[in-house]
């Protein structure tokens, strides 16, 4: 998947606008809409972290609705 499709995705999972995204992960906005642009592409490293963390805390967040 290119990265722009895949950050758009992992973004747009979290629900969050770009604004959000951004400022919760502390990744300068301007980096984020060059990534999902197309302009620039994120390192392979960085989106295997990001969707990582964004599953994450899913399973954690349902874990805990459970309770």
């Amino acid at each position: 998947m290119e990265c722009r499709n895949k950050m758009r995705e992992l973004r747009e999972s979290t629900g969050m606008n770009r604004k959000d995204f951004c400022e919760f992960y502390e990744i300068p906005y301007r980096t984020v809409t060059d990534w999902e642009l197309g302009n620039r592409h994120a390192p392979e490293y960085v989106l295997r972290l990001l969707e990582y963390y964004i599953r994450h805390k899913n399973i954690c967040r349902e874990a805990g609705e459970n309770e």
